[in-house]
């Protein structure tokens, strides 16, 4: 399992040290199998079988500071995705845009079976500290 702020997310960093971009705080989840690498730029098989027809990609996740190691050095980004449809998701990222966009930070981890209606309650954590 690995888990980064890919090479994406640090031209997302650096726009928003500049008060340039969108803050990446949506959240998407995929059903393929794969390790992430800092050079993805998309999810293993982004999955839409969170959200009806017609609607966004990713679902909007609220976003704060928080503590890990040093005071503020955690930007996290808490959300619920539900599944319409049956299937198992095995990595999750950040966006910054609700439906495309960028992607920031992705994880990949164990697979979690769902049927429609189940739910994941996301917290996902971007450390920086030294």
């Amino acid at each position: 399992m690995a888990t980064f702020v890919v090479d994406g997310g640090l031209d997302i960093l650096t726009n928003r040290i500049k008060a340039l971009g969108t803050e990446p705080l949506n959240i998407g989840w995929g059903t393929g199998a794969g390790v992430t690498a800092r050079t993805d730029t998309t999810l293993f098989t982004e999955a839409l079988v969170s959200l009806a027809a017609g609607t966004t990609d990713h679902t909007v996740g609220t976003s704060s500071r928080v503590t890990t190691t040093t005071a503020n050095d955690t930007y996290q980004v808490t959300g619920t995705r539900t599944a319409t449809g049956a299937g198992t998701v095995t990595n999750a990222g950040l966006w910054d845009a609700a439906s495309g966009g960028n992607l920031f930070l992705k994880g990949d981890f164990t697979g979690i079976g769902l049927a429609s209606g189940d739910s994941i309650a996301f917290t996902v954590k971007a450390i920086f500290d030294n």
